[in-house]
């Protein structure tokens, strides 16, 4: 009866964090091929989110926190396909520096991992603007999602450096908090649970994700007749969440994890050699 029970609990975060160590090991090994595909999934699923959410809030007359909530619950659609299904997403990798750390792996490794999936993902994100804009998704509500998608890509476009970045950093830490809770998980169920509510919140509260701008901001742009969208806000949007998507999870996560959790062990290890 006791072990029934452990066994339909949450691992526990000291052993979370082994397991995303050794993952970390096993992502980095991954074949260039196996790896490209799996990042090219990913950025079409969090696409799929990204779209989800944009029909989901058009012409909402719920309020502002509750439509914002309903249109985080319907991104969670692509944290939840990457961590089920199985793909390679660049924002939730940042959690192999704590292999790095460990001295598991090097940085050659950490950086081809990060490119391989980055330049993946956004292979993804720019397939599913394709074919989006060729199912004509935009004309929805009389062509109000468009004109959503538009003011989506155009109110990102509009950040400053630092708020991109700061967003950005705060994002990815929750993002890489739901990766992380979801390796805890023993089911499908689990998994899905702990993703919903770090994402629903950074959604909620407009936090800044590379991979889903690598949908919003093109296809804000391939829509928009007005010029309402700046294409230099688009890449210093780009540029400036994913170094803050970096720093929040690779210090703000992986960071005070490994302090936490793996430093002493890797002394102890040492000592005992």
């Amino acid at each position: 009866m006791d072990k029934a029970l452990y066994l339909a609990d949450a691992h526990p975060p000291r052993e979370i964090a082994r397991m995303v160590e050794r993952l970390g090991v096993a992502k980095a090994q991954t074949d260039t091929v196996t790896l490209v595909v799996l990042a090219v999934l990913a950025g079409a699923f969090i696409s799929l989110g990204a779209l989800f959410f944009t029909v989901v809030v058009t012409e909402s007359s719920l309020g502002f926190g509750v439509t914002r909530l309903l249109g985080g619950l319907s991104f969670c659609l692509g944290l939840v396909l990457v961590v089920v299904a199985g793909a390679e997403l660049f924002t939730g990798n940042n959690l192999l520096a704590m292999a790095w750390s460990s001295r598991l792996i090097g940085t050659r490794d950490v950086m081809r991992n990060w490119l391989l999936a980055y330049i993946g993902n956004v292979i993804g994100c720019l397939g599913t603007v394709l074919l989006v804009a060729w199912a004509n998704i935009a004309s929805l509500g009389d062509g109000a999602v468009g004109e959503t998608a538009i003011q989506i890509a155009s109110a990102k476009a509009g950040l400053s450096l630092g708020e991109a970045f700061a967003r950005g950093l705060l994002c990815n830490a929750l993002v890489c908090l739901a990766v992380w809770l979801a390796m805890g998980g023993r089911s499908v169920a689990d998994k899905i649970l702990a993703v919903l509510f770090p994402i629903t919140a950074f959604v909620a509260i407009g936090f800044e994700h590379s991979i889903a701008n690598w949908f919003f901001l093109p296809y804000g742009l391939a829509l928009d007749k007005l010029g309402a969208v700046s294409v230099v806000g688009v890449a210093w949007n780009l540029v400036a969440v994913s170094a803050g998507n970096i720093v929040g999870g690779t210090l703000l996560v992986a960071g005070v994890y490994w302090v936490a959790y793996l430093r002493g062990e890797r002394k102890r290890e040492g000592r005992s050699s």
